[in-house]
């Protein structure tokens, strides 16, 4: 059975929802445009390839917004992710940046610590995710004045107040365009318009990161239990969604 045949269920208030997110990225667009005629947009979205971000990229190309796209490339992604990436690449409207960690940095972290790392305990892990995931967010929104996220407040716990518009960071807005946005929801609309995903979503991976941190879940199981499945639940966060105050 594939994720549509099992998840493709539309909330009550689905279109309101889908109006609501539209006017926000058609908003989102217009107050942070470029600076300048034939400039980049000050907005881009972060897309991670998973089922949400996919609909936002659907979105965005559909309606014709000035709002850029950029995937963090790990070096530990899925061949599945690979390969939706390239699709990503080949069919969007709006142009989609490819950000990889620095190389050395890697390559120092697996002498130092051993490829397996992640496993070894909580700071490890979030070093790599440090290395692989913050540092290329960092030059990613370099020069952004806002970046849109595929938050849901059902996702987790963590993210149960997730707001639309999160002004918290003085440096740069963050929006989440489907923070009201149901799992069901989320594939009724990919069912819709036909919106490629991954395949893996068809395995029950409904959170896809890094391959060495995602496993499939079972029935019953918490939305992100595959991720970082081997920690305790207060820790699963990489760091790219995490409040500086809760970070420290």
């Amino acid at each position: 059975m594939s994720a549509i045949d099992l998840n493709a269920r539309a909330s009550s208030t689905y279109a309101d929802k889908l109006a609501e997110t539209s006017v926000l990225l058609q908003q989102a667009a217009r107050d942070h445009a470029a600076s300048a005629p034939g400039g980049a947009s000050r907005i881009t979205l972060a897309c991670s390839l998973g089922a949400e971000d996919m609909v936002l990229a659907h979105l965005i190309n559909q309606l014709q917004l000035n709002i850029g796209i950029f995937v963090l490339e790990t070096g530990q992604l899925h061949p599945e992710t690979l390969a939706l990436l390239d699709r990503l690449k080949a069919t969007s409207r709006a142009p989609v940046e490819v950000f990889t960690p620095v190389t050395e940095s890697v390559v120092q972290f697996v002498d130092r610590e051993g490829k397996d790392a992640m496993y070894k305990s909580i700071e490890l892990r979030k070093v790599c995710c440090h290395i692989r995931k913050m540092e290329p967010l960092g030059r990613a929104l370099a020069g952004k004045a806002a970046w849109v996220t595929g938050l849901r407040r059902e996702q987790s716990g963590a993210r149960a107040e997730v707001p639309l518009i999160d002004s918290s960071d003085a440096k740069i807005t963050k929006l989440n365009p489907l923070a009201n946005w149901t799992w069901g929801d989320v594939w009724f609309y990919i069912a819709e318009n036909k919106v490629d995903y991954n395949p893996l979503h068809d395995q029950f991976y409904p959170s896809i990161g890094c391959a060495p941190c995602t496993r499939a879940i079972s029935m019953g199981e918490d939305f992100r239990a595959g991720r970082w499945w081997w920690e305790d639940e207060t820790a699963k966060e990489c760091g790219l969604h995490v409040k500086d105050k809760a970070a420290a």
